[in-house]
C-alpha cells in the first residue's frame, strides 16, 4: 500500500511539475518487490532497472527521502542528482536504480562475485549472501545480460536474475516476438541454470516461490533465473498513452490487483478486518502526503554539489574545494597547458 500510494503521489507531482525527467511507476507490480525482497536477508544486495521506487521502499528507504529525490532536492537519496531512475540506498544494500536497459545485470553479477569473494576471505563461508538482480522483459535481448548469465553460471555466483515480465517491452507485446521465443524461463537452459516461473500478482505466491530459491542459492552458490509474470497498470512511463493495449485487457488485469488480493486473503483468514484495512489506507495516505510536504521543504542542491561525488577523494584533483577555488585552479591549469 505504501508503494502504491507513493506512486500515485509521484504521478500527481510529475503532472504538477514538482518532479522532472522520466517517471516509470510500479503500480500493479508491488507484490514482486515485496515478496522477493521479503525472502532475503537485510544485507543481501538488491539491484534493479529504472522502475525502482517499489524496490527501494520495500528495502526500507524512507518515503520522504525517495520523494525528495524525485523533486531534485538535497534531502533525496542521491542528493537530488539521480532522480526517479537512480534510487540508491547503500545503508539498506539497495544499489540502484539504473537508466540504461540491462546495464544493472552485469553489475548485479559483480555484486554477487564481490560478496562471495569477501565472504570466503572473511571466513563466513560461501553461502552468506544472495544478490537479487531485477530486470524487465525487454532487457533480456541485451548482450550484456547474456554475458552476465554466462559468467554467473561459470563462476557459480550466488545471484537470482528476476525478469519482471509485465508482457510489454515499452509498448511492444512480448507476443510480437520482441525476443526470439516467448518462453522466458527456457533461456536459462543455455547457461545450465535453474529456472522458475512465478505468479507476480500475488505476494504470497511470490514469497513461496522465491524463498526456496533464495535458500538454495545461498546454500549452493549457483545462479537462478526467474520469469516473474506480472502486469503494470500504467504506461511504460508518464509519457505513454497506452494505445497498444485495450481497456478490456487492462480491466481484466486490474481485477488481479495484488493489494486487494492480499487484503481479501487476510480478511478470509481472520487476520484483518475490512475496517482495519480502510484505516491502514488512511494512515498510508497521510504518511505519503507528509513525505510530499517534507520533500517540497527540502532545499535544492547548492551549486557546489556539481563538484561532489565526481571523483574518489584521493584521485580527484578538485574534490573538496570550493567553487571559486575550483575555478582558480582550473584557470591555472589552462595557463600551464594542463587543461
Amino acid at each position: 500500500m505504501r508503494i502504491r500510494e507513493f506512486e500515485v503521489r509521484a504521478m500527481q507531482a510529475y503532472q504538477n511539475r514538482l518532479a522532472g525527467g522520466f517517471l516509470h511507476v510500479y503500480n500493479g507490480q508491488e507484490a514482486v518487490a515485496v515478496g522477493c525482497i521479503g525472502s532475503t536477508r537485510p544485507d543481501d544486495p538488491v539491484i534493479t532497472a529504472y522502475r525502482d521506487h517499489g524496490h527501494a521502499l520495500a528495502r526500507g528507504m524512507a518515503p520522504e527521502v525517495g520523494m525528495a529525490e524525485l523533486f531534485g532536492r538535497i534531502g533525496g537519496c542521491a542528493k537530488g542528482k539521480g532522480g526517479s531512475m537512480h534510487f540508491f540506498d547503500a545503508a539498506h544494500h539497495m544499489y540502484g536504480g539504473h537508466g540504461i536497459v540491462g546495464a544493472q545485470v552485469p553489475l548485479g553479477a559483480g555484486l554477487a562475485f564481490a560478496t562471495k569473494y569477501r565472504d570466503e576471505v572473511m571466513g563466513k563461508g560461501r553461502n552468506a549472501h544472495v544478490t537479487l538482480c531485477f530486470m524487465g522483459d525487454g532487457a533480456i535481448n541485451q548482450g550484456a545480460v547474456h554475458e552476465a548469465m554466462n559468467l554467473a553460471s561459470v563462476l557459480e555466483l550466488p545471484i537470482i536474475f528476476i525478469v519482471e515480465n509485465n508482457l510489454y517491452a515499452m509498448g511492444t507485446s512480448i507476443e510480437r516476438c520482441t525476443s526470439a521465443g516467448t518462453h522466458i524461463a527456457e533461456k536459462a537452459r543455455a547457461y545450465d541454470m535453474e529456472s522458475a516461473v512465478i505468479n507476480g500478482m500475488d505476494v504470497l505466491d511470490v514469497y513461496r516461490g522465491m524463498k526456496p530459491l533464495v535458500d538454495r542459492c545461498r546454500e549452493t552458490s549457483k545462479p537462478v533465473w526467474v520469469d516473474m509474470q506480472c502486469y503494470r497498470f500504467k504506461g511504460h512511463s508518464m509519457s505513454d498513452p497506452r494505445k497498444y493495449r485495450t481497456n478490456d485487457e487492462e480491466d481484466r488485469w486490474e481485477r488481479e490487483d495484488p493489494i486487494e488480493r492480499l487484503a481479501a486473503h487476510l480478511v478470509d483468514q481472520d487476520e484483518l478486518t475490512g475496517e482495519a484495512f480502510k484505516q491502514m489506507g488512511k494512515e498510508v495516505r497521510a504518511e505519503i502526503r507528509a513525505a510530499v510536504k517534507w520533500a517540497e521543504a527540502s532545499p535544492e542542491p547548492p551549486i557546489e554539489e556539481l563538484y561532489h561525488d565526481v571523483y574518489v577523494d584521493r584521485w580527484g584533483p578538485y574534490t573538496g574545494t570550493s567553487v571559486p577555488e575550483f575555478l582558480r585552479r582550473r584557470a591555472s591549469d589552462r595557463e600551464q597547458g594542463n587543461a
